[in-house]
């Protein structure tokens, strides 16, 4: 079976090329040809000889997920539905802006997650996304808005931040990222490169030594109490160990701070006095907070809070010394924007099923 060239870091890539007999400089060609220049056809790699063209050929590949759906929103996001087999569906948007463009990628069909308040973790899950799945996003959209990474960059700037908990992919994200980073992949800064996460606080320490890029987490909360209902991996990795690994994280990070993520759900969690809260818990974290009126989808059962309540509980932040900033909301009208996305899952988990029931009963 040929071997998918898109799954391979340069370690690996430098691997394969050792196993046919090459010489493993090889791989630092055939990368700049893959993600610099956009390239599938080995045919085309012309510095590349005859002989090696047709080694390629017979033993490798270069696939990405293939198109299902393309939208584009009225403020010029697009997003894209990419098929990823067995029926599968994944969802990547990209958010254009003046001075910078950002991919939002996914790393899991579904979630299994199940945080209360996102779409994603309502379709159930599949399975976790293959490096060339992951990193295949970024080579598709490339492509897609007709950009090479080696001439003028469209994309600028990736967040993990799509469908799935991107540390329960530690192994395929932190690959797929590596080849980001990497000046023979897309050239990105980790400064540039942002993961979000819900909170798997062994996996935050595990990147903080593997690959520490720029961290965001799902907060969403000031107790314990509140967490353990809208974001449930809480019950496992609870509050405080969630800022001591922020705390961690923050020595070693290539931005002094981690950006804490904050849904604002009207009547839920969004109280001047729950602001107050939130200060006492990240005191001795440094970090910034990124508030985010709540995206409705069908039967999710909030409300966004109101932009006066949004606009007094940021303030509350503020007079603290700490920087707080309002989502700007993107892509909303093609169910694009932040907690929206939901892509195509045949979920394994029975979650859909079981809440259809519940509803009917």
């Amino acid at each position: 079976m040929p071997v998918n060239l898109l799954d391979l870091d340069a370690e690996r890539l430098a691997g394969f090329f050792t196993e046919i007999g090459e010489k493993p400089f090889r791989a630092r060609q055939v990368m700049r040809w893959i993600h610099q220049f956009g390239q599938a056809g080995f045919e085309d790699m012309s510095d590349l000889s005859k002989e090696l063209r047709a080694k390629l050929i017979a033993s490798a590949v270069v696939q990405a997920p293939s198109l299902m759906a393309d939208s584009t929103a009225t403020d010029g996001t697009r997003k894209w539905l990419l098929s990823v087999g067995a029926a599968n569906g994944i969802e990547t948007v990209f958010i254009p802006e003046t001075r910078r463009g950002t991919l939002c990628v996914s790393s899991q069909v579904g979630c299994a997650l199940e945080c209360a308040f996102c779409s994603t973790g309502r379709q159930g899950f599949n399975r976790n996304l293959t490096v060339a799945e992951i990193v295949g996003q970024l080579w598709w959209a490339n492509r897609a808005l007709g950009a090479a990474p080696r001439g003028e960059r469209v994309i600028s700037n990736v967040v993990m931040m799509g469908m799935g908990e991107p540390l329960a992919n530690f192994d395929n994200v932190v690959s797929a990222m590596k080849i980001m980073l990497d000046d023979y992949g897309y050239g990105l800064s980790r400064r540039r490169v942002t993961l979000s996460t819900s909170g798997m606080v062994p996996a935050i320490d595990r990147l903080a030594e593997q690959l520490p890029v720029a961290l965001a987490v799902s907060l969403h909360a000031p107790d314990d109490d509140l967490r353990d209902r809208l974001v449930p991996i809480n019950k496992k990795y609870p509050l405080k160990e969630l800022m001591a690994a922020c705390r961690r994280y923050v020595k070693v990070a290539p931005r002094d701070f981690v950006t804490f993520e904050y849904v604002m759900l009207k009547g839920v969690n969004d109280s001047i006095e729950q602001a107050r809260q939130l200060l006492a818990l990240v005191k001795g974290v440094s970090c910034k907070f990124n508030l985010i009126p709540f995206n409705p989808f069908a039967d999710s059962g909030f409300e966004c809070s109101s932009r006066e309540r949004i606009g007094a509980f940021r303030d509350v932040l503020m007079q603290a010394g700490l920087v707080a900033t309002t989502r700007k909301t993107r892509g909303d009208d093609i169910d694009g924007a932040c907690g929206q996305l939901a892509g195509q899952v045949q979920d394994r988990t029975q979650r859909k099923t079981r809440r259809t029931m519940v509803a009917s009963a």
